[in-house]
């Protein structure tokens, strides 16, 4: 197993990071359009449920893979990290342009 430096865990902290932070603002907008404050597809709940199990098993593919291959620690999380990661970047995009609902 290759080594890894403090580099490795700094950029894999920063990714987690950056996935948690997009993560609540989804939870935030998708929790707010159950509200009615924000607009949200009406196939926004079956649609948070589905996509979790996509996310989930493209995130186990991809750490077993990078693992057959020799990968260190931090090269094995940040290939199960990175589906996930893109999941939640899309919604938090799609969700943003959304935006509220006009109260006129």
């Amino acid at each position: 197993m290759p080594p890894f430096s403090p580099f490795d865990l700094m950029r894999l902290s920063m990714n987690t990071t950056t996935m948690l932070v997009q993560a609540q603002s989804v939870i935030a907008m998708r929790m707010m359009g159950m509200a009615g404050v924000w607009t949200v597809s009406p196939t926004e709940n079956a649609r948070m449920v589905s996509e979790k199990m996509r996310a989930g098993l493209k995130a186990g593919a991809a750490a077993q893979k990078s693992a057959l291959a020799g990968g260190s620690a931090t090269q094995i999380a940040e290939a199960a990290l990175a589906p996930v990661k893109r999941a939640t970047a899309a919604n938090a995009r799609r969700l943003t342009r959304s935006g509220p609902k006009n109260p006129f």
